[in-house]
């Protein structure tokens, strides 16, 4: 029998049938992911919306204008408005509680922010359980996303993040195929942020807690739950910027592509 020649690697790709086959997302992520994606935004608008009518965070049950405030966030005329206009009691004729107004009106007055930002949280929460229930049963997370053993070695990590750093961004499969650090991000955002901006949310809502009230005291109170979920949505926002970052490097059209209608082969 004859040699067969020895072929370089470049070589063997040209002789190798070229593969027709087509990869990208699967259904059910792409409608999870967009119903998740316009809810998250609607969220984000409506949290600061909610933020700029009292732009202080507390840590504990109960905190107001009148107690010490963890954090001021300078966001809106509401921080450092002044002080007080002359109290005055509800009636003239006995002895009553005393009122007082603010020297400005409080944005947001008619609560029109909060409201909102219940109504989408509930179109974040009800296609993220589907998409978690799916990811198990499908196997998606255990083939796409869960890290193996040996891609817990920080020099991978830190080879990773160098790259990143550098803007050495590999080019889009289209498909779900995930990067190191893609996988660390991804985890942290399915599993951990936003599972925890839910449950903070709801451990700040008077209709749930009043039927859940350890929600509340899991955090240790209504403030404490509420700084936690400001937090969070903060890492939510940050993760978000560097998602269309990263997309825009590395193909935004065939990224886009594999995510809405088409498949690319």
């Amino acid at each position: 029998m004859g040699k067969y020649p020895v072929l370089k690697p470049r070589e063997v790709a040209a002789v190798l049938p070229v593969q027709t086959g087509t990869i990208g997302h699967t259904r059910w992520v792409k409608i999870s992911h967009w119903i998740v994606a316009f809810s998250f935004m609607t969220l984000a608008f409506t949290g600061f919306v909610i933020l700029m009518a009292h732009p202080r965070l507390y840590w504990g049950e109960v905190g107001n204008d009148l107690t010490p405030a963890l954090i001021e966030l300078p966001i809106s005329r509401n921080h450092r408005h002044g002080g007080w206009e002359k109290s005055a009691p509800f009636f003239q004729d006995a002895p009553s509680a005393v009122s007082a107004n603010r020297t400005y009106d409080i944005f947001n007055k008619n609560s029109w922010g909060r409201s909102l930002h219940f109504l989408a949280a509930w179109f974040l929460t009800v296609p993220g359980a589907v998409y978690l229930l799916a990811g198990i049963v499908t196997g998606h997370f255990r083939r796409h996303l869960w890290l193996r053993v040996g891609e817990f070695a920080p020099r991978l990590v830190w080879q990773d993040l160098i790259g990143h750093l550098r803007l050495q961004i590999q080019p889009a499969t289209g498909g779900p195929q995930y990067g190191l650090l893609q996988k660390y991000a991804y985890c942290g955002v399915v599993f951990l942020a936003l599972p925890l901006a839910v449950v903070t949310g709801l451990a700040m809502s008077p209709a749930i807690t009043a039927s859940y009230p350890f929600l509340s005291g899991m955090f240790g109170g209504f403030q404490s739950a509420r700084t936690i979920h400001f937090f969070t949505a903060v890492v939510l926002v940050l993760f978000l910027f560097v998602h269309v970052m990263m997309i825009v490097k590395s193909g935004f059209k065939r990224q886009m592509r594999a995510m809405t209608f088409g498949r690319i082969r």
